[in-house]
């Protein structure tokens, strides 16, 4: 068993850093508390390659740039699995991203595994091996940790390693590395990981429902909870919970007194914010909301759109089908529905390998530009020639 390096000390991350710097790909994991705050509580950072793995201690070492340093090199490819949580840690500690990325769970569709497949499905299916589960809620932030814990902690991108050898291998034999590079590249996207405050309301589901005042109304609190989480570093359900914010935009309390009666609202934040949330909401009921950008797809469709859905829907089981897929990998009916009544950047079609794939001939079917005809008793994609 490769030893596992402990690096809490500067003169170790020195050494740390000239070992990266010789290497072509990396394995990474980070572990980080996030219960209590609204930023990741950065704990342990775990590298790996197939001759060595190390435990970088962010919490005992106060200046870790020269690691950051080495990780950002455009020469060395990082592997992660599900990596955005990780990445997301990198961009607040030092405003830039270590690209270029490999992340496992985008490319495992593509090998005929499920979507967002988890760690311990694909260490089990390519490994055979059972992960030990007994840390999985263990608190990184306590030190010192025990030897268990570190062991655990290094298995993540022990075995990462020896999956994305793996991948790589099946992904080149089957020509399909080249379909990831976007979805990869997107990862790198700086914009990915900044939360804006304004638009906060747009991730809140059911919002649609909402019209004039209401609609203002969340807006406005999501806007105030966003703010308020980041600067007091507190997990936004801790201020107002989604639910709580349709029951302030559908009642629309007054005063503190009418505020005291919304059932949901602690007493803490009654007396902290009570006066500042009703003077929001207040304004908000005056102001005209900022237009849903999005149709609201919860409406009964029609027969011919029902009718178009299931030619688009034959589209993906043709390619899903030649490239021995699962047609639900490739494209779900909830995400044709997005691409035929909103096509924005939320739709998955849109993007990378899927988009390459039947995403660009999806839209061509959309705008008559391709035809879904029957050729040599095979459905098959025809070229308008008409347009």
């Amino acid at each position: 068993m490769t030893p596992i390096q402990y690096i809490d000390t500067p003169e170790q991350l020195v050494t740390l850093c000239a070992q990266i710097r010789q290497e072509s790909w990396l394995a990474l994991d980070t572990e980080f508390l996030r219960e209590k705050t609204y930023y990741p509580k950065f704990c342990l950072l775990q590298i790996a390659t197939p001759e060595w793995v190390a435990c970088i201690d962010p919490i005992a070492l106060s200046d870790m740039s020269e690691l950051y340093e080495a990780l950002e090199n455009p020469a060395i490819v990082k592997v992660f699995h599900s990596c955005r949580q990780d990445l997301e840690i990198f961009h607040q500690a030092t405003g830039k991203l270590p690209g270029p990325i490999f992340d496992t769970q985008i490319a495992a569709p593509l090998l005929g595994f499920q979507d967002n497949p988890g760690y311990a499905m694909l260490v089990s299916s390519l490994l055979s091996i059972n992960l030990n589960k007994a840390h999985t809620r263990a608190d990184w932030s306590k030190r010192p940790l025990t030897e268990a814990e570190i062991e655990y902690a290094a298995d993540d991108v022990i075995y990462l390693c020896q999956i994305y050898q793996i991948m790589l291998k099946k992904l080149t034999e089957l020509g399909r590395i080249d379909w990831l590079k976007q979805d990869f590249a997107e990862l790198t996207n700086p914009a990915q990981y900044v939360v804006e405050p304004e638009k906060a309301w747009l991730r809140i589901k059911g919002k649609n429902k909402l019209t004039g005042k209401q609609l203002s109304i969340i807006q406005t609190l999501a806007q105030w909870r966003e703010k308020t989480a980041q600067a007091e570093d507190r997990p936004k359900s801790w201020l107002l919970r989604d639910e709580l914010l349709f029951d302030l935009a559908k009642l629309q309390p007054e005063t503190v007194e009418d505020l005291a009666n919304v059932r949901g609202l602690n007493e803490r934040a009654l007396n902290r914010y009570g006066k500042e949330l009703c003077s929001l909401i207040s304004a908000a009921k005056v102001s005209p909301p900022l237009p849903l950008n999005e149709k609201d797809r919860s409406a009964k469709k029609t027969q011919q759109q029902e009718a178009i859905l299931d030619i688009l829907t034959a589209l993906v089981r043709i390619r899903a089908e030649e490239n021995a897929l699962n047609p639900t990998i490739l494209a779900t009916r909830k995400d044709l529905e997005v691409l035929m009544f909103n096509e924005d950047e939320e739709c998955l079609l849109l993007h990378g390998w899927r988009y390459s794939m039947a995403g660009k001939e999806l839209l061509g079917l959309l705008k008559g530009e391709f035809l879904l005809g029957i050729e040599a008793e095979r459905l098959a994609i025809i070229e308008n020639k008409a347009t």
